[in-house]
């Protein structure tokens, strides 16, 4: 169900995202190419992909639902433990809501590298109070549930970063290297595109 409604956003705003990263990605190369900066292509692959996974996390979350009560919850714990543990509600509203924040949490703590735990938890809680806010007025509702789990999803994302520095700093020096990255990064490139391709339509087999 969540993947499902995840490849429905991007269905529904491929069209913007293809001109937003044509446009992005147009920038970026002459930023590299003026400035003579050395390109790593890796790092500039995740970072296209973390501006995608941020582009279809908030038409995500901004998308307007029909049907939807609206309102608002300002007492913890209440809808999450609503929802029957294992149920597809309780795998969307609540698993969802946590896992489609720690993609967030990661690309944080990559970005801005922070020693403790507080600056992505921050950072979290802000994003994740605006979007709740925003909800409120385009008629969602306000979860103070959603929050709490969005800041754990990020957490994690945030856990997860922290492991794999940890783990790629005890590799062996071949593993560490920026060719092999680019090769895997390379390859997943070609298996997103044939994807995408085949999802809209232009390729069938």
């Amino acid at each position: 169900m969540v993947f499902k409604t995840i490849k429905g956003v991007f269905v529904d705003n491929w069209p913007i995202l293809v001109i937003f990263l044509v446009t992005v990605i147009t920038m970026r190369f002459y930023y590299l190419k003026n400035h003579r900066e050395k390109v790593c292509f890796y790092k500039e692959f995740l970072t296209i992909l973390s501006i995608i996974y941020i582009f279809l996390l908030f038409q995500l979350l901004t998308k307007v639902e029909l049907n939807h009560g609206g309102g608002y919850n300002l007492v913890p714990f209440t809808e999450i433990l609503r929802y029957k543990f294992g149920s597809k509600l309780f795998i969307y509203n609540v698993l969802g809501n946590l896992c489609i924040f720690i993609p967030f949490g990661l690309i944080v703590a990559e970005y801005i590298q922070p020693k403790t735990i507080f600056p992505p938890l921050i950072i979290a809680l802000i994003v994740s109070t605006t979007i709740e806010f925003v909800q409120l007025h385009i008629g969602r509702s306000f979860d103070v549930d959603d929050i709490i789990l969005n800041i754990v999803g990020s957490i994690v994302g945030y856990l997860l970063y922290i492991a794999l520095s940890a783990v790629r700093s005890h590799l062996p020096r071949i593993f560490q290297r920026d060719g092999l990255y680019n090769l895997i990064c390379i390859i997943l490139l070609l298996i997103m595109g044939i994807y995408v391709l085949k999802m809209m339509g232009v390729i069938n087999f």
